[in-house]
């Protein structure tokens, strides 16, 4: 059907459109469409490119990237080799919209909004037909035009009304996906988040956690605390080399790993050697190992058994003494470097109070001193406990004293991902709440903030 010839108009200057325009026309009038280029440039106030397609077979192949809006003829014949019934959709076509009760009659616009997802869609119909045009639009248009009102005014204002709507509805639909994926990740990684497992250890427990990767809830570092039936507390801390998705997921494999291997009666180098076996499995690279250190703490807590697999030592501190390192030398490699390595198991003694601290290497690499050219390091580290613990801080207050201060001497954001966590025993606080220390549930967080499991302090 032929679309009439719309009648030149002047363009107020504030409707006018900067940039060029291309409009794809589908009609079946035989003669081809009857709009002009200059009349509908002249209204537009852009220069305005016009194709035409007698068919639904012609438009697709005149469709391109280049095309802004497409104007169809509701009244246009929808034939087999169009793609109607028992035809396949087009390759990479997504699903129309909304079924609608007069399917037919729309049949030929389903057949453009699956063919042309992302370009704007003005529906043309008879002015006496309302219902049919408000249905084009809930089915998938932009926007509708009359014939008998149609000029080159009103055309040229659908026409870039139509394509702003259209960049707004995919921005908005991209926007959605977005955040859906967003918060579909949160969920996931919230669930694979640590919760430690220490009903009836009289232990004091506090961590800290925050991922190097922006908007992430889960990084390379991994950490757990598990009481067996025994009485022994078990803990551990580790690092997967680099700070994307990949090194997260396997953090989290190696971490229910040990949790299982631990459970089931495994310590020192036999565990170790075991999880040298699952990150040599999972791993997507020989390039990629994990560092890792583990404690187990005797029933009384009094000592400990201590394994390091290329990781830094855990710091120390007893009561009324300057926390200090436990001894590292020796330590055995990282996981994954050596096919047969092994990892000694070294006696600690605890004492009566303590504090253990385990950390990764993201809390003392961060940048420290004029122009940051040197960095935080073991002793840095030890000297910003210390100088905490004579503030009288404990527990989750130190803690959040330290990563806050770590975070400040590097002059914000760590580029790598940080745990620590903190155990502790006191007698005299024990005997006071009468034979156990009271312990909270892990807290969750959003992206970008430090991740607490909480107790009170020591």
């Amino acid at each position: 059907m032929p679309v009439p010839v719309p009648q030149q108009r002047s363009v107020p200057a504030a409707e006018t459109s900067h940039g060029d325009l291309t409009l794809l026309v589908i009609e079946d009038d035989p003669a081809g469409t009857t709009i002009t280029v200059p009349e509908l440039s002249a209204a537009a106030g852009t220069r305005v490119r016009i194709r035409t397609a007698r068919n639904l077979t012609e438009a697709a192949r005149l469709l391109t990237d280049d095309v802004d809006c497409i104007l169809l003829d509701l009244a246009l014949p929808l034939t087999g080799s169009d793609g109607g019934p028992g035809t396949a959709p087009a390759a990479g076509a997504t699903g129309p919209g909304p079924v609608s009760e007069r399917a037919d009659e729309l049949a030929a616009l389903t057949h453009v909004l699956r063919i042309a997802p992302l370009h704007a869609v003005l529906a043309l119909t008879a002015e006496d037909d309302t219902e049919l045009a408000a249905e084009a639009v809930r089915v998938g248009a932009q926007d509708y035009l009359f014939r008998g009102e149609l000029d080159a005014r009103v055309l040229s204002r659908a026409i870039r009304y139509a394509v702003e709507r259209k960049r707004a509805d995919i921005a908005q639909h991209q926007l959605t996906e977005s955040r859906l994926r967003a918060q579909e990740n949160a969920r996931l990684e919230r669930g694979l988040l640590p919760t430690p497992l220490l009903d009836g250890s009289d232990l004091s427990f506090a961590a800290r956690y925050r991922p190097g990767r922006s908007r992430a809830l889960l990084g390379g570092d991994f950490y757990d605390v598990v009481r067996t039936p025994d009485g022994t507390v078990h803990a551990m801390i580790g690092d997967v080399c680099g700070h994307g998705p990949d090194e997260a997921a396997l953090g989290v494999e190696l971490r229910i790993a040990w949790r299982a291997l631990t459970l089931a009666g495994l310590c020192g180098d036999e565990l170790l050697s075991t999880l040298q076996q699952v990150l040599e499995h999972e791993r997507q690279s020989e390039e990629i190992f994990a560092t890792l250190c583990t404690v187990d703490i005797a029933p009384d807590g009094r000592r400990a058994g201590l394994c390091l697999a290329g990781h830094p030592a855990p710091l120390l501190a007893r009561h009324d003494r300057p926390a200090r390192l436990l001894p590292y030398e020796d330590g055995g490699p990282a996981l994954g470097l050596l096919p047969r390595a092994r990892w000694p198991r070294r006696q600690v003694e605890l004492g009566g109070a303590w504090s253990l601290m385990m950390y990764t290497d993201g809390l003392i690499e961060g940048r420290v001193g004029t122009g940051g050219s040197e960095r935080l390091g073991q002793d840095g580290m030890v000297a910003m406990v210390n100088g905490r613990l004579e503030q009288g801080l404990a527990g989750e207050e130190l803690l959040e004293a330290a990563v806050a201060e770590v975070r400040e001497l590097n002059g914000g954001e760590l580029t790598d991902d940080v745990a620590v966590l903190l155990l502790g025993r006191d007698p005299e606080r024990i005997r006071r709440w009468g034979g156990s220390a009271p312990r909270s549930h892990p807290a969750s967080s959003v992206a970008g903030r430090p991740l607490g499991v909480q107790r009170p302090p020591l």
